[in-house]
């Protein structure tokens, strides 16, 4: 067990695609949690879109990280010491830990993982926020009914793979796109969409005229771009879009003008909505609680994409950002 504390820094802000130079490793004291906090040993760490828009400087639905504060993240890891009622030393648990061993956090921020029903690693991921944002995107905004079809973009990613899942168990037709013939593979035999294609080789027109002859009902967008404004052709009337992530745009240095087909969203009464997870708040226990049913039954499959260090956060999340990873993104800090 460490006597110090490492912390990964925002040190620069970043121009297009972020280079390893625009963060820092340094090492300090491990904090002492005050009253009615804890202190959190950190096993895995969450790497995710998001982080990109809060190395910017610009307003957004939180601040963004200020040069030399420690980047943002969710972290799963053990209590090693408490000061709150209701949390005792041992327990697991996910907190807004950031990328560092170790994390103060409040009782209230502290959500605890039962290892007997799932892998702590999988509070991070399908059983955590990236599957409530795909429960509530698809099921509260998207509103699925049985024989729609619900095509939705980054397919195989942490998002993506649980609505396409959730499309299937509402008795939906689900078609997602991926970046490589290995994750439309996975997509389709391990996930059981019912159609996929690679976005990077496919002519986009046809082939999501091919993979939806009916048309699109729901659209959970994950991507934006290109991808967004083929499928806004191909809606059905009355179609539904959850605006989740725009990772298409994150890294660029001047954002694409668009969408310029939103006459379709006219014609056919789309009704598009945006959202944050955190939106949904009050309904977290709910979520959890069916997704991790979900898991022990079998009907949810999980892939994570695990790299071991903390100091290995920067590249991971650059790769990230451009599509190299296969599954749920994790840092391990800690082997459990």
């Amino acid at each position: 067990m460490r006597n110090t504390n490492r912390r990964v820094t925002l040190a620069a802000r970043p121009s297009g695609y972020p280079k390893t130079s625009d963060f820092a490793l340094v090492e300090d004291a491990i904090p002492e949690p005050g009253p009615g906090q804890v202190l959190v040993r950190n096993h895995y760490l969450s790497l995710d879109p998001y982080m990109r828009g809060r190395m910017n400087d610009v307003k957004s639905y939180v601040p963004p990280v200020q040069i030399g504060e420690t980047m943002v993240g969710a972290t799963a890891g053990e209590v090693t010491q408490s000061n709150a009622p209701g949390v005792a030393v041992g327990d697991f648990v996910s907190v807004p830990g950031g990328w560092q061993d170790y994390s103060i956090a409040s009782a209230g921020e502290a959500f605890k993982l039962d290892p007997d029903a799932a892998p702590i690693s999988t509070g991070l991921g399908a059983l955590g926020m990236p599957g409530m944002t795909a429960y509530f995107g698809l099921l509260d905004l998207g509103q699925p009914k049985p024989g729609d079809t619900v095509f939705v973009s980054a397919a195989s990613g942490a998002v993506g793979a649980v609505v396409g899942q959730i499309a299937k168990m509402a008795g939906c037709r689900a078609v997602g796109s991926a970046g490589s013939d290995a994750k439309v593979a996975y997509v389709l035999d391990e996930l059981g969409f019912d159609a996929a294609i690679n976005y990077k080789t496919a002519d986009l027109g046809a082939a999501i005229d091919a993979a939806c002859p009916d048309g699109i009902d729901v659209y959970f967008d994950n991507v934006g771009g290109a991808i967004t404004d083929a499928v806004f052709e191909r809606m059905n009337m009355w179609g539904r879009v959850s605006v989740c992530g725009q990772i298409s745009q994150y890294n660029l240095t001047q954002e694409d003008l668009g969408p310029r087909n939103l006459r379709f969203s006219l014609v056919n009464r789309i009704n598009i909505r945006g959202f944050i997870v955190f939106d949904f708040m009050a309904r977290y226990g709910e979520a959890r609680s069916r997704l991790t049913r979900w898991y022990q039954e079998g009907k949810l499959k999980i892939l994570e994409d695990v790299t071991d260090g903390l100091e290995n956060a920067p590249t991971e999340l650059i790769g990230l950002l451009q599509g190299d990873n296969f599954g749920k993104k994790l840092i391990r800090i800690v082997n459990e």
